[in-house]
This record gives structure tokens, sequence and C-alpha cells, in this order.
């Protein structure tokens, strides 16, 4: 059984690939790329695999029998761009596809939500048995930038108290393993988050603890918050999106107490306690 992963030299995919390795014989996976020379350091055979290029995708397919397809990066390309690999599944007689999709996607506010939908009706439609990944929020996009939050004296958002369960891109990788070297998958929808349950401010005050500074949250109405992250260097048509998730956490969007996640990958996920210690080295 041939596993090829899309995106695997991205955040995400190298952690899934590493995370198959421990389970896998490395002759047994590809890693799908745009760039094959990106991927020589995860020790498995690369093929170029661009999803804006459908002309090329059948043939990287060739031998591939469960293809993990994790979200393109381009929003507002993505419904083309997994047609784009959809259609070329089809042709190459992909047997199983395993998406990576958004936390309750079909109610969900967030701006994202919508093509991970078109997503998931185009699996559907396609006669291809599959598996979602309803991945919820990653504990990283808090934390990637917060040594410049904690030097600016506040976090800023417009999240309110909506708490949010995020894990870690590594706990997610490792669910998406676990997934893929599992029987009895196809038509699974699994929605994923942290055990853990937490708002801005309740972040704020773990990196005041850890860090030993003073460091409130500061909450803020949505476009005063679309002002600040322009004027930080935030592009102007991608800072009212920011702020618009903010908005949706506060509404509940991120939040999920199922357990789901920890249940399939057979461990609590990781606390953020952890994840803030790892941001603060």
């Amino acid at each position: 059984m041939k596993i090829g992963i899309t995106g695997a030299t991205g955040q995400l995919g190298r952690l899934v690939v590493e995370k198959l390795k421990q389970k896998i014989d490395t002759g047994d996976l590809v890693a799908l790329v745009r760039s094959p020379e990106k991927a020589a350091d995860l020790g498995i055979e690369a093929r170029e695999f661009d999803y804006t290029k459908p002309e090329k995708l059948v043939n990287s397919l060739e031998g591939v029998d469960k293809l993990m397809m994790i979200s393109g990066s381009e929003v507002g390309q993505r419904k083309t761009q997994h047609e784009n690999v959809i259609s070329a599944a089809k042709k190459a007689g992909i047997k199983s596809i395993v998406y990576t999709s958004l936390l309750k996607a079909d109610s969900s506010t967030l701006s994202l939500a919508g093509e991970h939908v078109q997503t998931e009706q185009m699996l559907k439609t396609s006669g291809i048995p599959h598996t979602i990944l309803r991945n919820g929020w990653y504990t990283e996009n808090y934390l990637m930038s917060i040594k410049e939050a904690l030097a600016s004296g506040a976090l800023l958002g417009s999240a309110g108290d909506g708490k949010i369960s995020s894990a870690t891109r590594e706990d997610f990788a490792e669910a998406a393993a676990v997934v893929l070297t599992s029987d009895n998958q196809a038509g699974e929808v699994y929605e994923l988050a942290g055990d853990e349950s937490y708002t801005l401010r309740d972040l704020a005050v773990e990196v005041s603890r850890q860090s030993g500074n003073d460091f409130p949250y500061k909450n803020l109405p949505e476009s005063e918050y679309v002002e600040v992250l322009k004027s930080i260097g935030v592009p102007e048509s991608f800072a009212p999106v920011i702020a618009g998730w903010d908005v949706s956490a506060s509404k509940g969007d991120l939040f999920d107490d199922s357990k789901t996640l920890s249940s399939l990958i057979g461990r609590p996920t990781t606390p953020l306690t952890t994840a803030v210690k790892e941001a603060l080295k």
C-alpha cells in the first residue's frame, strides 16, 4: 500500500511524513510537492505535484494507492486546486483519499469554511472512498508571533471570551498518520480539536506567567483590530480576514469538547502550557 502525501514539505506535511515513517516502510511513502528538491531531507521518494498544473497530476500519482490531500494554502484558490487533485486521483485509480478540512466546516462562520465544504462535496460526488479530518485551530497560529506580541506589551484581538480548542500541528499530524494506516476509515468525518479550551485572555495569562512579564489581553472591536493589523504591516486585504477569524472564535466556531483527537491518537493533546514554553524558547 503506497501512500502519497501532498504538500509534504509544508509545516503540517513534514510532520505527517515523520509520523508515517514511524509506522510503515519509507519505500511505501511518496512526497507530492511543488519542488521535489526541497523534499530531499524527508528521506522518501518525491514527485512534482502542483495543484495548479492539472495536466501533470495524474502521472505523479502512478502507483499510489492512498492519497493524503492536505488542503492548499492559497485561500480563494482552493476549490479549483482541490478539484484538479480529485479529478487526477479518479483518473489515476486512487483507492482512497484522506482530506484535511476545517472544524465544524458545515456550520462554521469562518471565512475558510466555504472552500472546505465545497471540497467535501466534491469528494462525495467523486465516488472515491474518503475520510474527512476536520482540523481545529493550530495552537501555533497564536504562538508563532508571541515574542513579537510580548515586545508590544499586549495581546490584541477580537475573540472576546470565545473558547478555543486548539491543538498543535504535531497532534493533527499524528491523527492523520493513524487514519492513513488504519482500515475501515471510508466515510468517517472526524471533528478534531484539543482537549483543553482557552480564551485569548487565558492565553495572555499563561504567557505572563511563563515569561514573567505583565502581558494583558486587550479585546478590540473588529474594525479597530483591522486597523491595528494594517498598522503593523498586515496586507490591507488580509487584515479583515484575520480579524474575522477572531470574531468567529467569539461565536464558538473554534470550540469543541468531544476529545475525538486525543481518542484517535491514544494520548492527551499537547497542553497549552507546553506549547507556550516551546514558543518562548
